[in-house]
C-alpha cells in the first residue's frame, strides 16, 4: 500500500460508503420497516451495548405490546420491565416509559423533532438522539455510537482511550465532517453496519472495506490497536446473601427494588449482607423455617463491579403478614407470574421450579 494516503472528502467518503452498502448493507432489521421516531427510538435504547442478534425478538416483542408510543405512555411499568427481563441495563427500561409519558404530556403525544428537545428526553444522549433524528426524519446529524467509535477511530488513528471527554469531542468532529448533506438515514445505517462487519472490534476485514484506502490505522497495518482501550483497573467483588423464601403453596417471596440504582424498580430477592447472621435476618422477620440450605453461590458481573450471590433456599409453613406491606412484598408464582425480573432473580426462581418438579412430578 502506498505511503501517502488519500484526503478523506466528505462527499467521496460517503460515496464509498453508500455504494458498499447498497449491496452489503443490512436492510431487513425489524426497525428499518415503517421507521417512525418511536420505532427507531425504540430500537436504539435496545440496542445501547446489547448486541443485534439478542435485540431482535426482544423488540419483536415489545411492539407487539406496546405498538404505539402511546400504548407505551398507558402501560405499568411492571408489564415494561416485564418485557425488558434479561436483556440488561433496565434503567433503559424505565427510561423508555417515563419518556413516553412525557411525550404525551409535554409534546402532545408526537415525538419531538429539535436535538435540543429529543436530548432533554430521558435516556437519550447527544448519538441515540442523532440516530433517531436522521434515520427516522431525514436530518443530517452524525452519531457516534460504538461502531461509528470504532471505524473513526481507526480511519484516523486517534489516539486515547474515546471515552475521555478531550478524545471524545475530537471523534465527534470527525463524525460532524464525514456525515453528508443528503441520503443522511441511509448513511447512518451504512457507517453503523460497517462497524459491525467488516470493521469489527476483533477481525477487522479491511482489504475488503470500501473506505481503506485513506483509512491511517489500515495503512499503519495496526488496525486492533484502535480504539485505545479504557485503562485497566481491578474489577472489584461485592457478595451479598439472597433469600428464596418459599410457602407451602411454591411461591416465592420478592421484594419491589427501590426506584434508582441496580434493578431499579425491578422485583428482586430480598438481600442480607453476608456479614450478617442469616437467623437475624429471619428472626426480624418472624420467620421459622422448617427447611434451609445454602446453594451454590452464583457470579453476575455487571460493566464496573462483579456480584457473588449466596443463594439460601428457606421453606416456611406459613405466609407472615408483617412483610405484606402495600406494594413492597409480593408471593410469586415462578410457574405463571409476571414482573420486571432481574437475570439472576429468574434464574435463580427457575432451579427452585425445577427442584419442585422432580419432587412433584
Amino acid at each position: 500500500m502506498s505511503a501517502v494516503l488519500k484526503h478523506t472528502d466528505k462527499t467521496d467518503f460517503a460515496q464509498r460508503l453508500l455504494a458498499w452498502h447498497a449491496v452489503h448493507g443490512r436492510k431487513d432489521l425489524p426497525w428499518q420497516r415503517n421507521t417512525t421516531p418511536y420505532r427507531v427510538w425504540v430500537s436504539e435504547i435496545m440496542l445501547q451495548q446489547t448486541q443485534v442478534a439478542t435485540v431482535i425478538p426482544y423488540y419483536q416483542r415489545f411492539m407487539d405490546s406496546f405498538p404505539s408510543l402511546s400504548a407505551l405512555a398507558a402501560a405499568e411499568l411492571d408489564e415494561v420491565l416485564h418485557h425488558w427481563s434479561g436483556l440488561g441495563y433496565y434503567a433503559r427500561g424505565r427510561n423508555l416509559h417515563k419518556t413516553a409519558q412525557l411525550v404525551m404530556t409535554e409534546h402532545e403525544g408526537a415525538f419531538p423533532q429539535r436535538m435540543e428537545e429529543v436530548i432533554a428526553l430521558p435516556g437519550i444522549g447527544r448519538s441515540t438522539a442523532g440516530a433517531i433524528l436522521s434515520i427516522a426524519c431525514g436530518q443530517r446529524q452524525p452519531i457516534l455510537d460504538g461502531n461509528v467509535k470504532r471505524v473513526l477511530a481507526r480511519h484516523y488513528a486517534v489516539q486515547g482511550w474515546p471515552g475521555k471527554a478531550s478524545v471524545a469531542e475530537q471523534m465527534w468532529r470527525y463524525a460532524d465532517k464525514l456525515t453528508p448533506d443528503e441520503n443522511v438515514a441511509t448513511y447512518t445505517q451504512a457507517i453503523m453496519d460497517l462497524g459491525a462487519s467488516l470493521c469489527s472490534r476483533s477481525k477487522p476485514n479491511c482489504g475488503e472495506c470500501p473506505v481503506n484506502e485513506d483509512c491511517m490505522a489500515y495503512a499503519q497495518g495496526t488496525p486492533k490497536a484502535y480504539p485505545h482501550s479504557k485503562p485497566k483497573k481491578v474489577t472489584p467483588v461485592r457478595t451479598v446473601r439472597m433469600w428464596l423464601l418459599e410457602n407451602a403453596e411454591g411461591d416465592v417471596l420478592l421484594e419491589r427494588r427501590p426506584p434508582t440504582g441496580i434493578w431499579g424498580g425491578l422485583w428482586g430477592l430480598p438481600e442480607q449482607s453476608v456479614e450478617e447472621k442469616g437467623e437475624d435476618w429471619l428472626n426480624s422477620h418472624q420467620w421459622q423455617p422448617s427447611l434451609q440450605r445454602e446453594l451454590p453461590v452464583m457470579r453476575h458481573t455487571f460493566s464496573h463491579f462483579h456480584l457473588d450471590i449466596q443463594p439460601v433456599h428457606v421453606k416456611v409453613t406459613q405466609n407472615n403478614a408483617a412483610v405484606m406491606e402495600a406494594q413492597r412484598w409480593l408471593w410469586y408464582k415462578p410457574a405463571s407470574s409476571k414482573g420486571g425480573l432481574a437475570a439472576p432473580v429468574a434464574k435463580l426462581l427457575k432451579l427452585i421450579q425445577s427442584a419442585n418438579e422432580k419432587v412433584n412430578p
